[in-house]
């Protein structure tokens, strides 16, 4: 005897079809989302205001300075909140800034403080700027402190540029003493980069044994989304090796860095061939017809890069990994697996076996370990 449905299933009732969808301001933000991101930028947060608060009171109580509002500025704006607080890319910003400033010492100097002098400051900032970086932000940032240099006037030439550059020092200094905690970062930035190719792989077996057109397309379409957050993991990568090269406090991290690098590396490798994979799969599922066994590798694959994905954490399922892979790889051989298939099928099987070196040479097999495991055809 089977019990009756809730009330919101029973036939005529549409409650939960009439239920409100958020609009407007509502779709776009809430309180959850940003919640999030004061966590997230909880590390960054408290690096800007450590840095610019010792910037201040150095060039305060330790100079003299009456009110070193650019020491405060400068730390600030070298810092941001952008995840990328490499130590090249604070530097520069420090460079551009510090650029701006000298610029406009040199015109008050001069020139004196007006309109017109504000004018010419920008000017020759941003002039300037743009011929010694292509870098879009560092002309602005060299723009933005030459003005508070105009505008905020001082008895003593050349003060400000003492404190903009206490205030570029100290932010070197806490990038690579009191660091954003980056392989957390770069770890959750692999795991999301497995997940969505976990995710289109998925769809992709989907398409294969229904044969379903649509779900290939889809599956393309994920495949193809990838590469932005390869892009993603490398940058996050990339920056956190700088300042583990500087900071004494993440130099052990080192090895891990290159560790996901390379995974990273060989990854992104298994992104390109699951787009050729997909491409195929599209043009197959014209006809309508399931094939099982080019699903069951793929999935078979794809229980090896999850475990991969756990490795990010725990570097002791690379071997398991590795084996898991190895397994499924020795089985790529597209005359045996398609005998009575079409050309076409066996192009399909042909092309897993690429995407099943990746996966091994990420999780550290040798690549020539790696090729020797696919059978020879």
């Amino acid at each position: 005897m089977t019990s009756a449905p809730p009330p919101s299933e029973r036939p005529g009732n549409t409650a939960a079809q009439t239920a409100a969808i958020p609009t407007g301001w509502r779709s776009r933000w809430h309180p959850r989302v940003g919640i999030d991101r004061v966590i997230v930028s909880a590390p960054a947060i408290a690096q800007i205001v450590i840095a610019a608060t010792a910037a201040f009171s150095f060039a305060h109580y330790v100079l003299g300075h009456a009110a070193p509002l650019l020491a405060a500025t400068v730390t600030v704006s070298s810092l941001g909140l952008v995840r990328d607080a490499r130590p090249r890319r604070v530097l520069e910003t420090v460079i551009g800034m510090v650029v701006g400033i000298l610029v406009a010492e040199l015109i008050v100097f001069v020139a004196g403080i007006g309109w017109w002098q504000l004018g010419i400051t920008l000017t020759a900032s941003l002039i300037v700027a743009r011929f010694l970086s292509p870098q879009p932000a560092f002309a602005i940032a060299a723009a933005m402190q030459s003005a508070i240099v105009m505008v905020i006037p001082v008895s003593v030439p050349f003060l400000r540029m003492i404190d903009g550059l206490v205030g570029g020092v100290m932010a070197l200094l806490v990038t690579a003493l009191l660091p954003r905690s980056p392989l957390r970062t770069v770890a959750r930035e692999g795991a999301a980069l497995f997940s969505a190719f976990d995710g289109a792989v998925s769809t992709l077996v989907q398409a294969l044994r229904r044969g379903d057109a649509v779900c290939a397309e889809r599956g393309l379409a994920k495949a193809r989304a990838l590469q932005g957050l390869v892009d993603q993991w490398r940058a996050g990568i990339e920056s956190g090796s700088e300042i583990a090269r500087i900071s004494p406090f993440l130099r052990r991290q080192r090895s891990e860095f290159q560790r996901q690098d390379r995974i990273r590396l060989h990854l992104d490798l298994a992104t390109r061939n699951l787009r050729v994979i997909a491409r195929r799969v599209v043009y197959l599922c014209d006809d309508r017809q399931p094939r099982p066994i080019a699903a069951d590798l793929l999935t078979e694959l794809a229980a090896g890069a999850r475990l991969i994905a756990e490795s990010l954490g725990d570097i002791s399922y690379e071997p398991a990994a590795r084996e898991a892979v190895r397994a499924v790889a020795a089985r790529l051989d597209p005359t045996v697996l398609a005998d009575r298939s079409s050309a076409v099928d066996q192009t399909l099987i042909g092309a897993l076996r690429p995407l099943a070196v990746d996966p091994m040479t990420a999780a550290g097999m040798p690549a020539d370990e790696a090729r020797a495991a696919i059978p020879r055809v």
